[in-house]
């Protein structure tokens, strides 16, 4: 793994920097469907340097609730005495900081089989060709659902520790600039809340910092996919980034307003509703007033009939596209969704290179491995 702090600072992966939450707003309005906040976390103290590209690492602690209602169908009290992944502790402080208490381990998994006293799906489900199915069968499915559905099995505390993962932090995009906010980090996080199985289920990292946070453990974590600004501040850049994509593209456009580059800048932003998901409208529009932000195009992907997607947006302004790309040498970033929304914005670069370009298939292939090798495509995408 690479190194994640400069020499001289003494906060590490291993020892993360004691930062405070200042900030913690709704980029959302009330209807919205979504819970998508804005984050600002003050380093004052750390003499960290990171990069606009780069991520940074949060250490989370686990629902306070979750932890006492593990403890509770144990038939546990919680001072026990454990010894965790990471030091010797109780059982409640193990739970809260140190073990992944939501999604269940293979491990985990073949204790419950072996020591139910009826789990015939589960062992069943636990032979490899049946992979899939199991994948299937767990979805929304915690630790605490099997405790409560196996209460014939008595864990010990310590043997119950044992068979959990360790609580790992959460990679989120950096989207601020240290040139424009100094001893301050901004995130952009969806706040993860769903239902499964009857219970209100909650991401560990997203909800730890939207409802519980005050001192926020963090390290940095260098983009090694070079996912950077052009060298040159004359050079167009052309930004795709929808939903909590749009976070290290903040970042690049508070770094270019500090330091004064003079390249074009084009967004293409994406979510579901422009009247409730417009993250960051004030500011982007004051950029486009400035003629800082040149170009800004919206996709609402439920504002009208038809889905409406940041690929779709592309392939109407496909010839522009094309001129700055071709003609202009502008670079090309996407940031997001790596399963569809990367994928599609892939494909409407290629058609749009293919078509505006006068190329075939191979040539094509050829010229976007050359984009990438020229470090002119990047993508930050997960």
């Amino acid at each position: 793994m690479p190194p994640e702090t400069t020499a001289a600072s003494p906060y590490t992966r291993t020892n993360p920097f004691p930062a405070k939450l200042v900030v913690n707003r709704s980029l959302c309005s009330e209807d919205s469907g979504k819970d998508t906040r804005h984050f600002e976390i003050d380093l004052t103290g750390w003499g960290l340097n990171y990069e606009v590209g780069d991520s940074m690492t949060v250490w989370p602690t686990n629902d306070p609730a979750l932890v006492d209602e593990i403890i509770k169908t144990l038939g546990a009290k919680g001072d026990e005495a454990v010894k965790s992944p990471n030091r010797e502790t109780t059982l409640r402080e193990a739970l809260l900081r140190d073990c992944r208490i939501t999604q269940t381990t293979p491990k985990f998994l073949k204790a419950v089989a072996e020591r139910a006293t009826a789990a015939p799906l589960l062992n069943d489900l636990l032979k490899p060709e049946r992979k899939q199915d199991l994948d299937a069968y767990l979805w929304g499915m915690e630790v605490i659902d099997f405790l409560i559905e196996h209460p014939s099995i008595k864990w010990t505390p310590q043997e119950f520790i044992d068979v959990l993962a360790k609580l790992q932090p959460r990679l989120y995009s950096i989207s601020s600039s240290l040139k424009a906010r100094p001893n301050q980090v901004h995130f952009t996080i969806d706040v993860v809340h769903y239902e499964s199985r009857g219970r209100q289920r909650k991401g560990v990292c997203s909800t730890f910092l939207a409802e519980r946070a005050e001192n926020v453990p963090v390290s940095v974590f260098p983009n090694t996919s070079k996912f950077r600004l052009p060298e040159d501040g004359n050079t167009p850049i052309i930004m795709v980034g929808p939903g909590t994509g749009i976070a290290p593209f903040r970042a690049f456009l508070q770094e270019r307003k500090a330091v004064g580059a003079k390249g074009k800048n084009w967004l293409f932003f994406g979510s579901q509703h422009e009247h409730c998901n417009y993250f960051y409208r004030e500011e982007l529009e004051e950029y486009q007033r400035d003629g800082f932000l040149t170009r800004c195009d919206c996709a609402w992907s439920r504002d009208q009939a038809g889905k409406s997607y940041v690929q779709h947006k592309m392939l109407e302004n496909a010839a522009e596209i094309w001129k700055w790309m071709d003609s202009e040498g502008a670079h090309f970033c996407v940031c997001g969704d790596a399963r569809r929304m990367a994928k599609d914005v892939d494909a409407a670069l290629r058609k749009i290179i293919q078509e505006h370009g006068g190329k075939s298939d191979e040539q094509t292939n050829v010229y976007v491995e050359k984009l990438k090798s020229d470090k002119r495509y990047k993508r930050d995408v997960y």
